[in-house]
């Protein structure tokens, strides 16, 4: 008696295939099957709007770094201070800059530093802005490139910073601005009225942040200038919805930058707790 062969929509040309194929007889995409299962992976662990999945993981980032250290909540100073981490937590958790990556070789945090935040001013901001930004780029790009663009704009900017020798560094910032130079992109690239709405409202964010950073101190402007300019790369390279649906380039991309993300995420909420409460273990 043959086996049931269960049929599935190849993630990348949506045509109907047995499930074991070894590569889709209609686009080529190799192990549609696996490509099926993460997608399945990808339901389970993005129940909840992206958006809001990145939103609940740096607020939880934020408590826990206020955990860690709770003598450094209350430092006075600038209102930007107010319920702030102390900088030993931020350090432990991922901040980046020259000191951890250069002194301690701690190179993983260009990835965490995008979800850690200096006070509680400070994650308010850029939390705002992801949850009005978000949704639509989201909603332009897909999910696959809206995480990788975000993701990948977040390392690109402090890569910058870190060329510009910014010693010690956080923030979603960098990400965010990735967003902002994706907007730019798609509003430049589709044109009409639509299009230039869109590019002179992404000029304008942009316009503020250049002043924002000017007048307030301890701006890392190399970070947005970095995240910015490899926003409009990225978009660029991978394309938006209208022009150019996701690829299964597109999700290798996005499902590798979610799996490293999550993992150094992980070992840093580990390594920090380790730190706290048995330091001895890591002697």
């Amino acid at each position: 008696m043959s086996s049931e062969r269960k049929s599935i929509l190849c993630p990348n040309c949506r045509k109907l295939i047995s499930s074991d194929e070894p590569s889709c007889p209609y686009c080529g995409l190799l192990r549609p099957g696996l490509h099926n299962t993460a997608g399945i992976i990808r339901n389970i662990f993005f129940a909840f709007n992206p958006v809001m999945t990145i939103i609940y993981i740096n607020i939880a980032f934020y408590i826990l770094a206020l955990f860690l250290n709770p003598q450094g909540i209350f430092s006075g100073g600038s209102p930007f201070n107010f319920l702030s981490p102390s900088g030993q937590s931020l350090f432990l958790l991922g901040a980046t800059g020259t000191v951890p990556v250069f002194e301690f070789h701690r190179f993983w945090t260009l990835i965490s530093a995008s979800f850690l935040h200096g006070g509680i001013l400070h994650i308010a901001f850029n939390m705002m802005a992801l949850y009005q930004l978000g949704p639509f780029i989201l909603q332009i790009f897909g999910f696959h490139r809206f995480l990788s663009i975000y993701i990948l704009s977040g390392i690109a900017g402090f890569a910058a910073s870190l060329l510009f020798g910014v010693a010690f560094t956080i923030g979603a910032s960098a990400s965010i601005c990735g967003l902002i130079g994706a907007f730019l992109y798609y509003g430049k690239s589709r044109g009409g009225y639509y299009g230039q709405a869109i590019y002179k409202q992404a000029v304008g964010w942009i316009i503020g942040l250049i002043v924002f950073g000017i007048i307030v101190s301890g701006i890392n402007n190399w970070a947005h200038g970095g995240g910015l300019l490899s926003g409009i790369f990225f978009a660029f390279l991978m394309g938006y919805n209208e022009k150019k649906q996701e690829t299964a380039g597109h999700k290798l991309l996005a499902y590798a930058c979610i799996l490293i993300t999550a993992g150094i995420l992980i070992w840093s909420v580990v390594y920090s707790l380790i730190y706290v409460i048995a330091p001895s273990m890591l002697s």
